[in-house]
């Protein structure tokens, strides 16, 4: 098996399609498919389930795609280096920023790396965090802002800033006041994302902790859908209290407290491709941008 063969072969995975990645390819479909019999004939196992929809990987396949992407990104890494030399800023890199990070950073992080550090190419994924999960743990990513506060096998978790947590949406619910008890929020409607969310575990546990019953009428894994709904009036929501407090927010935000709701946002590297020197300018580049902004996230800066 060799690196044309991985490459081909995390091709097909990404495009759900043989005749799709025979396209980005530019090579024949026949030749890709063949290319594919033989990995799985040099490997024993079936590597792609196959249907009239398109491909997607068996647990093998999914299992040679994580390494694939690894190995991949080494070498991409590796020719760079002895291109350019090992001490330039220069190459892609991948980075995930839930959705309201990204709100916060984003386009600051675009400007201050193309001023620096001309030579990088920002690679930016904006989503959910349980998708950037996703994509750290298969190689898609060479680093992640998610929310977690523990040290993980094979990635190298770095704090940044105690995120707080606040309600958006129902004006009624404790009128004049410019933050809120979580006991006034007991059967109050609220959208939140779905179960499988960090968020939506730590909301969980904590009314239940509390006493307080959680009324979720509906998960929403969109952030500008749960503040849109928020808007209106009749439901809140649980989010960043950072996302009020820009200049551009116009829903309601209020920080929620007894107890406060925060959570631990990091910087997570995973261990398995060393950092060059493009990697660590985006970064440092990073912490220094959350340090800047720190003050958004902490819970007692209620607006």
């Amino acid at each position: 098996m060799d690196v044309k063969q991985l490459r081909y072969f995390a091709a097909v995975v990404e495009a759900g399609s043989l005749s799709k990645a025979a396209l980005k390819l530019a090579i024949s479909q026949p030749s890709l498919s063949h290319l594919i019999l033989t990995m799985e004939d040099d490997v024993g196992v079936e590597l792609l389930l196959r249907s009239t929809s398109g491909v997607r990987p068996t647990e093998a396949g999914t299992t040679l795609y994580r390494h694939a992407k690894s190995i991949l990104k080494q070498f991409d890494q590796l020719r760079d280096e002895i291109t350019l030399g090992c001490n330039n800023e220069v190459g892609r890199v991948a980075v995930g920023l839930p959705t309201s990070i990204a709100a916060v950073i984003a386009s600051e992080l675009f400007s201050e790396l193309r001023d620096k550090y001309p030579g990088i190419q920002l690679e930016l994924f904006e989503s959910m965090s349980g998708y950037l999960v996703e994509l750290l743990a298969n190689g898609r990513l060479d680093m992640a802002v998610l929310f977690r506060d523990v040290e993980t096998t094979g990635i190298t978790v770095i704090p940044l800033v105690n995120d707080g947590l606040s309600l958006y949406g129902l004006p009624n619910v404790v009128k004049k006041s410019a933050k809120v008890r979580l006991r006034d929020l007991d059967g109050v409607p609220l959208v939140l994302p779905a179960k499988s969310s960090g968020l939506r575990l730590l909301v969980e546990r904590v009314f239940a902790r509390e006493g307080v019953a959680l009324n979720a009428v509906g998960d929403i894994d969109s952030l500008p859908t749960m503040l849109a709904v928020a808007a209106e009036g009749a439901v809140g929501t649980i989010l960043s209290s950072a996302l009020g407090r820009l200049p551009t927010s116009s829903v309601r935000c209020r920080t929620i407290v007894e107890p406060e709701l925060s959570r631990m946002t990091s910087l997570c590297i995973p261990n398995a491709v060393p950092q060059n020197a493009a990697s660590r300018a985006v970064q440092m580049t990073i912490e220094q941008l959350i340090q800047k902004h720190s003050a958004l996230w902490k819970p007692d800066e209620a607006r």
